[in-house]
């Protein structure tokens, strides 16, 4: 029945910032932006009089893609602060890297902070063709939990 994922949403508050987020600092590239309002996307969403602006990023890989929305109606009060990685629902999305060392501390370069250094799995826990797995989280500007995740 499913073919593939065609894409993960994430709704941001300030969709510029995470743009150059995910495109600066995580090397996703823009592969189009649009407009969102009317009767069709009120229906999908069950909200009234939407409007939103979306950005469509391609990973490095060509293949997956995140869909960056920003509505500007109606406008969410939000929660008070951002959840933790325990809490029920889509909780983080996963990057995989060739290097998490040198992903790290490029990216504590630019200011971002990590619940911890990268952590090795032990073996047993996964069994992958791809081998051991090393992962870290940290967050986006929105505090969605990112993974960095690699295999050796």
């Amino acid at each position: 029945m499913i073919e593939a994922i065609d894409h993960v949403n994430i709704v941001v508050s300030d969709l510029e910032r995470s743009v150059q987020f995910y495109t600066g600092l995580l090397g996703f590239k823009v592969q189009t932006r649009i407009k969102l309002s009317g009767s069709w996307i009120d229906g999908v969403t069950g909200l009234e009089d939407v409007r939103a602006d979306v950005v469509y990023l391609t990973a490095p890989d060509g293949v997956s893609r995140i869909e960056l929305l920003k509505y500007h109606r109606p406008v969410d009060a939000g929660e008070a602060e951002p959840a933790r990685p325990n809490r029920t629902g889509l909780r983080h999305l996963a990057l995989r890297v060739r290097n998490i060392e040198e992903a790290v501390a490029r990216l504590k370069e630019a200011g971002v902070e990590f619940f911890s250094g990268p952590v090795a799995v032990p073996e047993g826990v996964l069994k992958r063709k791809a081998g051991r797995k090393r992962l870290c989280y940290f967050r986006d500007p929105d505090g969605v939990i990112l993974e960095l995740a690699e295999y050796r």
